[in-house]
Formats: C-alpha cells, sequence, structure tokens
C-alpha cells in the first residue's frame, strides 16, 4: 500500500479532531455535519452515531488490492458485512460507527480509493463507460480523457461550493452505456477530419424534474475539453441557483437562459479560461496518451466448463473485446452487494485471470482481458466463490438504491422489492424469453431516483398511501423509460402498486407483452404502438387496497416484516 500525501492525512486528521470535539460537546453539529459530507460520509437513518461511507472508484476501476481492502473494512467496520456498489461507480459502506470513519479513509485512500467529494455541492464521481478501452466499436479509449478529468477536478476549487452536486460521465460506445443524457456533462468520443475530439451534452438530470442534457457543441477537440467543461462549471458557479435548492442543478440554468445563449456565454468563458490559464493549467488540459496495455494473465488453458449453469452463464455474461482472444465478464451482484468473502476471492480470481477490475453502472463489477481459453476456468472459479450469477444486463438484472433501509429520504425498501421481484420472476419461464430478458427493471425507495427508474423500461419508485387511517407502502409506476446518445425518454407514471403486489403487477406486464407484441417487436417498440397509458385500466385491481382487517399484509413493506409501516423522513443529505 502506498503512503497517504500531506494533502489527505491533514484531511483525515482534521476529521479526527472534530469527532473528538464533537463528541466532547465542543463542536458545532452542523460544521462536522457540512465536513463529513464533503468527504463522502452520510448519516443513517435513526442512528446519528452511524453513518453510510461512499468511496469513489475513480472511473470505475479497482485493483485487486482495493478489492482485498474493501474486504477488510467491510468486514471489520460494517454491521451487514458488505460492500454495496452503485450506479455511480463507487461503493457504499452502511452502519460504519463514527469513531472508525478515519480508520476507513485511511485504509481505502492508501490503495487510491477517495471519499472526497462523493457528496455535498461538489463534482461527483465521474464515471466512465465500462467497455471504454475495450469495445469494437469505439472511435478510441475515452479512459485517459475520464481519468485525466477525474484528477484534475477533485479538490479543485471551482467544486468545493457549487449551488448543488455535478455529475460528468464519459462514453466512447454508440450505445449509451454510461447514460450521458441524464449527467451535467456527457462527454462522448468523436472524430473529425481524423482529429480527436468530443461531442458535448450539458444539462441532463434525474430527480423529482428529470431533464435530458442538450448538445453544447457537435466537435470539441480533445485539447479544449477540459477548458471546456472548467467554463461550464463556473458559469453554474456564478449563476446557477443558490436560493431554491430543488431549482439548483445546472440543468435548470440551462433551461432559464436557453441552449444557444447557454452555449454562446460558454464559448465566452472559454476563452476567458485559456487567456488566464496557469502553466499547471495548461499541462493538465494537453491531450492524454493512450494507456498502456494491462498486465495479460496467463490463466490455464480450460476454454469450457461442464459445471452447472456454464452455458447460461456464458450466454448473458460475456462482452467479446476488440483485442482478439479476450472477453469482458460480467460479476453479477445480486442487488449490487458483495461480502468481505466475496471481495477476497475475487482480487485472487482477478489476478489469476483478468487484466483489469471496473464496475458498471448496472451495480455490477466486469473483469477485463480474460483469455477465451480460459473461460471456463474462470467460470469455475467463479461458481466456488460464490460470484458466478448468470442473467446479467437482463430482467433479472434490477438495479435498486439501499432505500429505506438506511437512507433519511427515503419511503419504502427497496432492496426489498428487488429481492422480492427476483425471487419471483426466476421460476417463471416466460422469463427466459429472450425479448422478455431484454426488459430492465429499475426501484428507487423516493421520487429522487437514485435507482434511475425514469429511465428503465419497468420503473418503480417508493411512495405511500393512507387507507382507514393506516399507511400502505406503495411504488409508483413508470413504463418506457429509455436513453441513447443525446436522447432521454422518461418513463411515463401509469399507476400505484402496494409493494407487496408488484410482482404479480409485473408478471402481468411482462405477460400482455409477450401475448400481445408482433414478430421481433421489443418491448420499446410494443409500449410506442399500444401506449404506456393503456396499462393504468389493467393494472386499476392490483391498486383496490381492502381494509386492514380484510389484507394485514398489504400494510407491511416487503424487507420489513412484521414492522408497522409508517412514513419516517428524515433530514435529506444528498443535497448538503
Amino acid at each position: 500500500m502506498a503512503g497517504l500525501s500531506e494533502v489527505v492525512e491533514a484531511e483525515i486528521r482534521h476529521l479526527e479532531r472534530m469527532i473528538a470535539r464533537l463528541e466532547a460537546g465542543e463542536e458545532d453539529p452542523e460544521d462536522f455535519r457540512v465536513y463529513r459530507l464533503k468527504n463522502g460520509i452520510y448519516g443513517i437513518r435513526g442512528r446519528p452515531e452511524h453513518h453510510m461511507v461512499r468511496i469513489k472508484l475513480p472511473i470505475g476501476r479497482i485493483a485487486p488490492e482495493g478489492l482485498r481492502v474493501l474486504a477488510e473494512v467491510a468486514e471489520k467496520y460494517t454491521e451487514n458485512r458488505l460492500a454495496h456498489v452503485t450506479t455511480r461507480q463507487a461503493v457504499q459502506l452502511h452502519h460504519v460507527h463514527r469513531r472508525d470513519v478515519p480508520q476507513v479513509l485511511r485504509a481505502v485512500n492508501a490503495v487510491g480509493l477517495t471519499t472526497r467529494e462523493a457528496c455535498g455541492h461538489s463534482i461527483r464521481a465521474i464515471t466512465c463507460c465500462p467497455f471504454a478501452g475495450v469495445s469494437p466499436e469505439e472511435p478510441f479509449d475515452v479512459t485517459p480523457y475520464a481519468e485525466r478529468a477525474y484528477r484534475y477536478f477533485l479538490r479543485h476549487p471551482v467544486g468545493q461550493n457549487l449551488p448543488r452536486k455535478f455529475k460528468i460521465a464519459f462514453e466512447g460506445c454508440r450505445e449509451d452505456h454510461a447514460r450521458t443524457p441524464i449527467h451535467d456533462i456527457g462527454v462522448v468520443a468523436a472524430l473529425e477530419g481524423g482529429r480527436r475530439g468530443f461531442r458535448i451534452y450539458v444539462g441532463g438530470g434525474l430527480g423529482a424534474a428529470p431533464m435530458a442534457a442538450e448538445l453544447l457543441e457537435p466537435f470539441t477537440p480533445e485539447e479544449d475539453l477540459l477548458p471546456t467543461m472548467l467554463a461550464i462549471i463556473r458559469l453554474f458557479d456564478r449563476h446557477g441557483n443558490r436560493k431554491v435548492l430543488t431549482q439548483a442543478r445546472l440543468k435548470f440554468l440551462v433551461k432559464k437562459w436557453g441552449i444557444a445563449a447557454f452555449r454562446e456565454a460558454v464559448r465566452e468563458e472559454r476563452r476567458v479560461v485559456k487567456l488566464t490559464a496557469s502553466g499547471a493549467d495548461l499541462e493538465a488540459w494537453a491531450p492524454p496518451a493512450d494507456p498502456p496495455p494491462p498486465r495479460l494473465p496467463t490463466p490455464p488453458r480450460r476454454p469450457y466448463s461442464l459445471a452447472p449453469g456454464y452455458d447460461a452463464w456464458r450466454r448473458t455474461n460475456l462482452f467479446r473485446q476488440k483485442q482478439e482472444g479476450f472477453y469482458t465478464v460480467f460479476v453479477r451482484l445480486p442487488l449490487g452487494d458483495i461480502t468481505p468473502e466475496g471481495l477476497r476471492a475475487l482480487a485472487g480470481i482477478a489476478e489469476a485471470y483478468a487484466g483489469e477490475v471496473r464496475s458498471a453502472i448496472s451495480q455490477n463489477l466486469l473483469l477485463r482481458f480474460v483469455p477465451e481459453e480460459a473461460l471456463g476456468g474462470l467460470y469455475e472459479a467463479l461458481l466456488e466463490a460464490g460470484l458466478a450469477h448468470a442473467e446479467a444486463q437482463t430482467l433479472l438484472d434490477i438495479t435498486r438504491c439501499p432505500g429505506a433501509d438506511t437512507c433519511n429520504l427515503a419511503i419504502t425498501r427497496s432492496r426489498g422489492l428487488a429481492q422480492a421481484l427476483e425471487e419471483h420472476l426466476v421460476h417463471l419461464p416466460l422469463a427466459q424469453d429472450p425479448q422478455v430478458k431484454a426488459i430492465s427493471v429499475k426501484i428507487s425507495g423516493c421520487p429522487n431516483s437514485c435507482g434511475q427508474h425514469h429511465i428503465a423500461d419497468i420503473g418503480f419508485y417508493g411512495s405511500s398511501r393512507k387507507v382507514e387511517e393506516r399507511e400502505v407502502p406503495h411504488y409508483t409506476l413508470l413504463l418506457g423509460g429509455r436513453t441513447r446518445e443525446g436522447e432521454a425518454r422518461f418513463g411515463q407514471v401509469v399507476g400505484r402498486i402496494p409493494a407487496r403486489r408488484v410482482p404479480e403487477a409485473v408478471e402481468r406486464i411482462l405477460r400482455r407483452y409477450q401475448e400481445e407484441r408482433q414478430k421481433g417487436e421489443s418491448f420499446q417498440a410494443y409500449l410506442d404502438r399500444v401506449g404506456a397509458a393503456s396499462f393504468k385500466p389493467f393494472l386499476q385491481d392490483l391498486q383496490e387496497v381492502p381494509p386492514y382487517a380484510e389484507a394485514p399484509e398489504l400494510y407491511e413493506d416487503l424487507g420489513g416484516e412484521g414492522e408497522v409501516f409508517s412514513v419516517q423522513l428524515g433530514r435529506g443529505e444528498c443535497a448538503v
């Protein structure tokens, strides 16, 4: 492990002093709250002395050594002994006691990870397409550009007190793996006359008022990438709405000004940025060199396996790389969770079979540069470790946020619904239909869309209804969400379903699609033809809630069995 830099060590020591003063009654709790959030340390619902620690995986990459450290801190410092992989290429540790947080920060920083600016009004994790550098369709690898942006903006003064959080994503493929239209800045690789550059999109975002990013420039030369991003952020810093938090994201500024006026303002600000640049800036802005090839593994030759499940796993969990003879392999993490034992096993497997490990916004981990001739051996190693889950990128690969188990803003336990849905769907023959398998499901515990429900084929977010003075957990159902470069179509609300009836509702939706689709018609095309609104009367009976005496089970949340359901919202911290 590397030693900590003076800056990182100073930040952690300052945190230790604040914790000591807080426990002695000498620290302003609000000052502590602001500082911890800037360092990725959230509060936990109902337990002020416990925290969620969000650890950024730089542009989604993590070394085997980093996996082992995550295993160590999850095992030693969390109550549930789990690491949760997020939709933004980060890992969350839940229920870490306040006194242990500095030890977690020291451990993860020693292996090149960070919690800095994982929360607060800052530039959050810069995400990158997980297939960057291996995709057959990319014009060039965006990895070094994403990494340069990450290094440049981490602790940059412009990003320390923005009007609101700021999210950036890089993509090089034709398919929108990084979901660039829902980001404040979406950066897409482009070529013009053999020159490298980017199509830059601005003003996207989800939340309660989702908006799609708009094209800023059809081609930004690579040398202008960071100056352009800096110009956008500087404008946001000066002109973003600091008075009304719900109107503070960049998307509202772009909407208020209009894209034409915002585009001209960016061009003028970029001119000023370039004229006043320092030597350090000019050095950072220079186009990066292509990355060297990774260390290639030399595992035992075993191209096939007779172990149970191998064929199904091979059909859904492999991505053929542009590098001849190599694959990227999905390690699907049900519920986005992995144990310390799983992390340690994966570290050893990665060293033996893969050139690199990355995370995906589907809450999975990817092993890259796996030799085709070793796929059978890899599968058996994953199977032994309990990590050979098939169905990556399919109906059963459900995205979910942490929900009311830990989050102060969540209404429902999204983890419980995701678990119940997978258990229900896995046994249905229709779930093996190739066109049904292609349908995506995403779940959030509240309207804020941390689970990205707006852009799912079938999306849910937690809500509540009162029936005879008792609260009943519900999920609002949306149909038809999707993204592609330059476009985001947000799901249409079609009803509110009691939590315990959601699996039945999903099964009905899938069966109707299977029965009514035309030959070769995808679920998205089917919805475009029949209209999402046609599902409102189709599901109406499921929305009726009988009195408690007739159906008491409907008054309990999935994942909250035996508990009286009630909405218990705390003070949200995502926006602090």
